[in-house]
């Protein structure tokens, strides 16, 4: 998250303990015995409940983000039985472009991998508490930030040490890393994860289309299933390794599960309490803080004053030293690794030869198995194929990107592969992302249309006069016995020769600037029908061959006759005519 556009400080104790203690006082507010964060439907568990830890650092590179909670009386879906209450509708409300893309992305991660079953609300969670939805929604028409987002230097004072991997392409800094854009990717994991959301051929961090579908495959990665508890808060924790982090995310989801509403872009409500990097009250209008307090490790009860829930902990592996309280830990609890993350070898176990007509559907199987370091096969890894190269070939559903798990004998296989119309070579790819296994990669050929037949749909015999015109020649192109559109047919005049050569003499056509010609190709229409152009006698009288070639093997030959000119009849004169009547 951008550093100007808040304050943010780093995450510790003290910063746990402050947000632990607003998130209880969040849960004080709802029902009796009610948990925290319960998705409407769902089986979340309560805010005491232990969390799975994945690997630090996450999507954000441990970056600062905004500790705002929703309000004491949350938004009741339509039929509620309590009306929106005024306190709550303004922060229900998010952006229209943001609300579009976080509904985008569910619905395009939904068809390339519904086993996940992301629902868009957590990535509007995510979003709030990483950006404040995109700063209130100051985007461009086509989702653009109208000005970069931007987190602190991630220089090791305070924050993670993540020296430059993208030499300042996307956040303008060449010595560090820093997270960058609506859903606050560091650059090395957008490299990873970037996606292109909104169709314009980039893949734009500062882009919210692009953000939300990669944050949404980042959420999805390994055999996650976001409908359960546990899933979802592994993927929010992949993320962002903080149990603060997790309970602030979910605290928003569940907000926004129970109902929201589009606002105008621009008009979001902006983050305006404590964040995880500085948990004291924030300056009158946000902005970045020139210098980043360092909170407490304790917080004391005045006298008097009630006393508060104490709040877990996050996880450490060794006591914080005096004088290092609120620096995030110096290491992790190294976490199980998914099923994914042990792959180590992707095998081709699919067609050696990919090959379709254009229109048509690849028979051909494209599948790879997934092994691990021992040899065996890893079961409910996650294998992405991409589609590569210049072709208008999509998967079901007419996605250029698919993700699939493998089953119990490590097997994973695309979806069915679509041919378009473009003719040519282009590569499947199949990738485990965050491993070392090596993409397997598939060289598919879509070749032309193709007909195996041709007919001629007249029965008359075609003959002229040398100088006149035939009448039209029709034929019918069928592949298998079905009518054959969009197949080039070529028609020759040829020679009677035992190997045919191409007539200089005899019957033409022309061409668009009216010049004979005796060789032209066609186009059968979608119903496989051809109308040739019109034909003309010429030559010696006689007998030709028109033939005709389709792509796939298919032929005809028609046979043209030129007749002579009737010879003129002499016209007797006057003279001869008397003289013959009167001759003895």
């Amino acid at each position: 998250m951008a550093a100007q556009f808040g304050r943010r400080l780093y995450r510790g104790a003290a910063t746990t303990a402050v947000a632990a203690l607003a998130v209880a006082a969040l849960s004080a507010s709802q029902a009796p015995g009610s948990p925290l964060v319960a998705a409407e439907g769902g089986d979340h568990p309560p805010v005491g409940a232990s969390t799975p830890t994945e690997q630090g650092g996450g999507a954000s590179g441990d970056s600062p983000y905004y500790t705002d909670l929703p309000p004491l009386n949350t938004p009741q879906k339509p039929g509620g039985s309590v009306d929106v209450p005024v306190t709550g509708s303004r922060e229900s409300g998010i952006p229209a472009s943001v609300l579009a893309a976080y509904q985008k992305a569910e619905r395009t991660i939904a068809a390339t991998d519904p086993a996940c079953r992301l629902p868009w609300q957590l990535l509007a969670a995510i979003g709030k508490v990483e950006s404040g939805q995109a700063r209130g929604g100051r985007v461009d028409a086509q989702g653009t930030t109208l000005s970069p987002i931007l987190g602190p230097a991630l220089d090791g004072n305070g924050f993670a040490l993540i020296k430059d991997t993208d030499n300042g392409a996307y956040d303008g800094d060449r010595t560090h890393d820093r997270a960058v854009g609506p859903m606050q990717f560091i650059p090395s994991t957008w490299a990873s994860w970037g996606q292109d959301g909104n169709d314009d051929g980039r893949k734009d961090p500062n882009n919210i289309y692009d953000a939300a579908l990669a944050a949404g495959r980042y959420l999805c990665a390994g055999p996650r299933d976001l409908s359960t508890a546990t899933d979802l808060d592994r993927a929010v924790l992949s993320y962002n390794h903080s149990d603060v982090y997790l309970r602030t995310v979910r605290s928003w989801f569940s907000y926004y599960n129970r109902g929201t509403h589009e606002v105008p872009d621009g008009t979001g409500v902006l983050p305006t309490g404590p964040t995880s990097r500085n948990p004291g009250p924030t300056r009158p209008g946000g902005g970045p803080s020139t210098s980043p307090s360092t909170p407490s490790p304790s917080t004391t009860p005045e006298p008097g004053g009630s006393k508060k829930p104490t709040p877990p902990s996050e996880p450490s592996p060794e006591p914080s030293k005096p004088g290092e309280a609120g620096k995030p830990p110096t290491h992790t609890p190294k976490p199980e690794p998914s099923p994914t993350q042990t792959v180590t070898v992707l095998q081709n176990t699919g067609s050696a030869t990919l090959t379709a007509t254009a229109g048509d559907t690849f028979d051909q199987d494209i599948a790879v198995r997934a092994r691990n370091g021992s040899g065996g096969a890893v079961a409910k890894a996650s294998v992405t194929f991409t589609i590569a190269g210049d072709t208008g070939a999509t998967f079901e559903g007419g996605a250029r990107t698919a993700t699939v798990r493998t089953g119990a004998d490590g097997i994973a296989t695309a979806p069915a592969l679509h041919a378009g119309e473009k003719t040519g070579e282009f590569t499947v790819r199949a990738a485990v992302a965050g491993t070392s296994a090596r993409a397997v990669a598939f060289t598919a050929t879509v070749t032309a249309r193709q007909a195996d037949a041709l007919t001629r749909t007249g029965t008359a015999k075609l003959t002229a006069v040398a100088g006149g015109a035939y009448d039209a020649i029709t034929v019918a192109a069928t592949h298998k016995g079905a009518a054959a559109g969009g197949v080039a047919v070529t028609a020759t005049m040829i020679t009677d020769a035992e190997v045919p050569a191409q007539n200089d003499k005899g019957p033409y056509c022309t061409d668009d600037e009216g010049n004979p010609v005796r060789s032209v190709v066609l186009t059968t229409a979608a119903d496989g029908s051809l109308k040739l152009p019109t034909f003309y006698a010429d030559g010696p009288a006689g007998t030709y061959k028109l033939r005709l070639t389709a792509e796939g093997g298919g032929s005809l030959v028609i046979e043209l006759t030129v007749e002579e000119r009737a010879a003129a009849t002499a016209t007797p004169t006057p003279t001869a005519t008397r003289a013959a009547t009167t001759a003895p």
